[in-house]
């Protein structure tokens, strides 16, 4: 019971860690904000290959089939964290940021035979940035003083988080099948403040925000078929519902006196504005003798036809309206695998897993017209197991990453990450024996 305690206590905590953005990416004022890992400490080692993985000893949240596969004697528990460091680079300037992020808290546990159940907190889009760019102003001739300059800062916070309950069942060997229900929250908030060096001017900001309190489920298979007596190789499929999110996006359109501190702000509003795409993924895993792990994953995400809200300017009138061609379909590729001589073996060493992964995304957002960037990454990792009196079962997950993010004229960005994981491990219905 203080081990259930205290995992509620740390799923409350969490919630306000999530608070902080997990990323300063610019890129994150596009859209939902930063797409964030859906994958847990093990698969991030290779990285966040998922979809043929059905383990006994790990909760993979990326394919809830999975759970039927988890063992009838454990209740497992995996947090994790990161710290993440990146390089901007533009025109030849470059500027590096550091930020860390509570990533996820889940648990996972048999009920029934052949049935296993999840639940947990897992992030969805992050934003986070602050930035700005300053320049001569000319416009105003009769009005603006000499050598007048004019600032235009951009910033947003914020992301989309969910908490959620999951079930796998297998009702014959080798075939599962599994559900996520999700609800889905949290706040997306971005301004742009444009200000002038001459006090004549007006200042103008723009706030823009979204509120969002929905549901996500999404849903997969598995089939593990016997290729001979050392081999299998796992089926994996998965979907995510896409639907809008019945959030109103709100605009605040100020212009603000710089002499008197006097507003005058428009208001705007679009109803249930926001939109989650249909997601679908299929995976390959090889299994050799449960010591060594291949698969690859394909991700295709249906972002092309979602619109999002915009402000313009037409005829000296503004306006804000959901507005198409934003988006690109998105597509990822994921290769890794894992190594372990296996957990019989009483060697440190020997019981220690060994992970690699690499994968490669297009890009989905357009920026002015443009196609964004597209994200080429790669992992290395460790599960280092946990060996005490009472407890052989739980590993630290451990492993580092880097991903770069480039598209012609635009910012590059190179990110590298460090992703902790505990996955805790207790045996439930064991008798102990105390001297």
């Amino acid at each position: 019971m203080k081990k259930l305690l205290a995992t509620a206590l740390l799923g409350v905590l969490s919630l306000n860690v999530w608070a902080q953005s997990g990323t300063n990416s610019p890129y994150s004022q596009f859209g939902l904000g930063t797409l964030a890992p859906q994958s847990v400490g093990f698969n991030r080692g290779m990285n966040g290959l998922a979809y043929g993985f059905h383990e006994r000893n790990q909760i993979n949240y990326q394919n809830p089939a999975s759970y039927s596969a988890l063992d009838s004697l454990s209740f497992i528990f995996d947090a994790g964290v990161s710290l993440q460091m990146t390089n901007f680079e533009e025109n030849g300037r470059k500027k590096n940021a550091n930020n860390g992020d509570i990533e996820y808290v889940v648990g996972a546990f048999r009920a029934f035979r052949h049935v296993g159940v999840s639940f947990g907190l897992m992030p969805y889009t992050n934003v986070g940035y602050n930035y700005s760019n300053t320049q001569n102003v000319n416009a105003f001739p009769s009005t603006s003083k000499p050598n007048a300059t004019y600032s235009n800062t951009y910033s947003g916070d914020g992301g989309l988080h969910q908490f959620y309950l999951g079930i796998g069942w297998e009702p014959f060997r080798g075939f599962a099948f599994g559900a996520n229900v999700s609800y889905l929250w949290g706040s997306l908030n971005r301004s742009v403040v444009n200000s002038y060096s001459d006090e004549n001017v007006n200042t103008l900001s723009k706030t823009y925000s979204m509120d969002v309190r929905n549901y996500n489920a999404n849903f997969g298979l598995q089939y593990t078929a016997k290729l001979s007596k050392k081999d299998a190789l796992t089926i994996g499929l998965a979907y995510t519902l896409g639907h809008k999110l019945g959030a109103d996006a709100e605009c605040n359109v100020i212009s603000r006196n710089s002499q008197t501190m006097v507003a005058d702000t428009t208001k705007f509003s679009i109803d249930n504005a926001l939109t989650i795409p249909h997601t679908y993924g299929v995976g390959f895993m090889w299994n050799h003798n449960n010591r060594l792990k291949l698969g690859f994953d394909y991700e295709l995400q249906k972002w092309k036809d979602i619109e999002m809200p915009e402000f313009s300017v037409v005829n000296n009138v503004g306006k804000y309206a959901l507005v198409g061609n934003q988006f690109n379909d998105r597509q990822k590729f994921t290769f890794g695998g894992d190594y372990c001589k296996g957990e019989r073996y009483r060697g440190f060493f020997s019981r220690m897993h060994y992970r690699a992964g690499v994968s490669y995304a297009t890009p989905y957002l357009k920026i002015n017209g443009q196609d964004g960037p597209k994200e080429i990454s790669a992992s290395l990792g460790v599960g280092i197991p946990i060996v005490n009196g009472y407890n052989n079962r739980s590993i630290l997950n451990v492993s580092a990453e880097w991903v770069n993010l480039s598209a012609p004229g635009l910012i590059k960005e190179n990110m590298f990450r460090i992703n902790v994981g505990l996955t805790f491990n207790e045996r439930w219905f064991a008798k102990f024996k105390v001297e």
